[in-house]
């Protein structure tokens, strides 16, 4: 038994970052972090006292996660070593796409080719912000004006056609509204989805877990903090829905402003050949 614990010991002190450890004992009261004790003695006593009285904590016991597996399965987790050296490929592309020529199109969409996990002629107007980029999918037709800022710690999947307009801001990230709790630096990213034929307005801010059906309208300077229903408007804080979308609004372009006859036979000719 002895030997198996020393085993179980080892595998689990290689395996934990400096940052894992000062957390695991700073949350569980064994040591102040702030002490100058050291801090690998005390990290092999506290392990191996959980491990004798059966402790069973994921992230030290049993299957142990890292915290990149942790994070990838909408666990809580630290943003150790690790997760941040994942960070760096999105600084760089941000950076890149950042301080690009803006009147290089063909440069801007390349540069968003690579820096998503998944495109199809997106285009995204700078300054753009987000984690990873490989965790945004978007769909055809992707269009995000200025400033907008994405974090994806969890997937964000996006449909096909849809609008950002600009300053809006996409979180799958967060942390425990509890004070002490959250001072661990334990973190979050939840997963969302928003559907095909989205508009998001201005100044609107899309809150972690969120799903947003398709053909939806998000009213300038709303924050969503519940899922948004098909055709449906929605504005406020938190966002409420404010009305239905129906073929009613087809002859609408702005509030009681119907298109002209040259305008309307344009779009009419437009579906046609979408259809």
């Amino acid at each position: 038994m002895v030997q198996r614990l020393i085993s179980k010991l080892i595998i689990i002190y290689k395996r934990s970052s400096l940052i894992d450890r000062y957390a695991y004992l700073f949350i569980h009261k064994q040591v102040d972090i702030k002490s100058g004790v050291c801090l690998e003695m005390a990290y092999f006593i506290a392990i191996y006292n959980n491990l004798i009285y059966n402790y069973k904590k994921p992230s030290i016991c049993g299957d142990i996660m890292n915290n990149i597996e942790r994070r990838n399965k909408n666990l809580p987790y630290i943003s150790d070593e690790n997760v941040f050296n994942e960070q760096k490929r999105a600084r760089i592309l941000t950076q890149k796409l950042n301080t690009v020529d803006r009147s290089d199109y063909k440069l801007i969409s390349e540069i968003v080719s690579e820096l998503f996990g998944k495109a199809e002629g997106a285009f995204v107007n700078p300054p753009f912000y987000c984690d990873y980029g490989f965790n945004i999918e978007v769909g055809k037709n992707f269009f995000a004006n200025y400033n907008c800022t994405i974090l994806d710690v969890g997937k964000v999947k996006i449909g096909d056609n849809c609008f950002i307009a600009p300053n809006v801001s996409i979180y799958t990230a967060g942390h425990p509204i509890h004070p002490q709790i959250r001072n661990t630096m334990y973190e979050y990213g939840i997963d969302m989805t928003i559907g095909n034929d989205v508009w998001i307005g201005g100044n609107s801010v899309i809150c972690p877990g969120v799903n947003i059906g398709d053909g939806a309208v998000i009213a300038a300077g709303s924050v969503v903090t519940k899922d948004v229903p098909s055709y449906t408007v929605v504005g406020g804080n938190p966002a409420k829905v404010i009305k239905k979308i129906t073929d009613e609004d087809r002859k609408y372009y702005y509030k009681d402003h119907t298109f002209d006859d040259e305008a309307w036979s344009d779009i009419i000719n437009i579906i046609g050949k979408e259809d």
